[in-house]
């Protein structure tokens, strides 16, 4: 099997190229390194059956090309992380849902699978806890920049499944929570990169707001075998399926552990949510998936724990 990652060099594309590469896939990945980094692949390069290339997912030239060399489609190019977000709506709404269109129009036009990375902030606001797959998604007004990343998220969701019905091309969705391990930076507001980089330093730890607020953080190594399980995978075809961790933690909690584990002498602070981002910003206070059709479709069950996960990410610190 051969396949194309879009944002391949990125975090979690470049443990996705891994576990492919483990189980015998050719592997082409096209980034723009615009959050990515060659970094993340440098140890692939030379590997038989790894290629690269070095643009976006928008030059509709070089994605034709490659698409058409290619069995599956993992499309994970998108902008990421909250204070990019909240910085550039414009860019986050043009970076997702053009992307998406443009794999969409190729994958139709040479018959290629395809699977979407999408979020778990597409549930919004929505209070019904766990988040299953079917339930309605609840998103703030369209005058808050926030909410521009899981409303540009859903329409690629439903533009899979428009092209899917109008095309008969296999799509699958998957809507990932939080995750986190090796590689990933703390520099687009990823909050556990950000408090292991603080705690190694012994700088303060910063919380934003009360604290209170509640993830569920699943580790990428686990999350990479099920994307590649969810593509093989017949009975997933057309069906959104969430991906991560059902241990939930306060983020002040996660404060604590970091610390603690770490055995950093770091003061825990708390920052408003209006001076860490922006006046009237508005965060999902919760943030846990129901994972029984995961399982049920390729037997996902989480296997690193979160403390596993953060000595993973404390064992990099040049990344951080």
């Amino acid at each position: 099997m051969k396949a194309l990652i879009t944002g391949g060099a990125g975090f979690v594309g470049s443990h996705l190229c891994e576990v492919l590469l483990q189980e015998g896939w050719h592997v082409q990945i096209l980034d723009d390194l615009s959050t990515g980094s060659l970094e993340n692949v440098r140890h692939l390069i030379g590997t038989p059956g790894f290629s690269y290339a070095v643009d976006t997912v928008l030059n509709e030239m070089v994605l034709d090309r490659l698409a058409s060399e290619c069995d599956v489609i993992f499309h994970l190019a998108a902008a990421v992380g909250v204070e990019l977000i909240v910085r550039s709506p414009f860019h986050t709404i043009l970076t997702n849902v053009g992307g998406t269109d443009a794999v969409l129009k190729v994958a139709r036009r040479y018959r290629r699978r395809v699977l979407i990375t999408s979020t778990s902030e597409v549930y919004g606001k929505s209070t019904r806890i766990p988040f299953r797959e079917e339930d309605d998604t609840v998103s703030g007004p369209t005058i808050k920049g926030r909410w521009a990343y899981a409303c540009s998220k859903a329409i690629d969701e439903f533009a899979a499944f428009a092209a899917a019905k109008e095309s008969g091309i296999p799509v699958h969705v998957a809507r990932m929570f939080n995750t986190v391990g090796p590689r990933q930076t703390g520099r687009y507001g990823m909050v556990i990169p950000r408090f292991v980089r603080q705690a190694l330093k012994h700088e303060p730890i910063t919380v934003y707001g009360k604290g209170d607020q509640s993830r569920c953080f699943a580790n990428v190594r686990d999350v990479t075998k099920a994307l590649a399980k969810l593509v093989q995978c017949p009975a997933s075809e057309g069906e959104v399926v969430n991906l991560g961790s059902a241990e939930e933690i306060t983020i002040g909690d996660l404060a604590e552990k970091v610390r603690t584990q770490l055995g950093s002498k770091s003061e825990i602070v708390h920052i408003p949510y209006n001076e860490a981002y922006e006046a009237g910003f508005e965060d999902m206070q919760r943030r846990v998936p129901c994972l029984d059709k995961a399982k049920r479709l390729i037997g996902y069950v989480p296997t690193v724990s979160l403390e596993e996960t953060i000595r993973q990410v404390a064992a990099e610190p040049a990344r951080l």
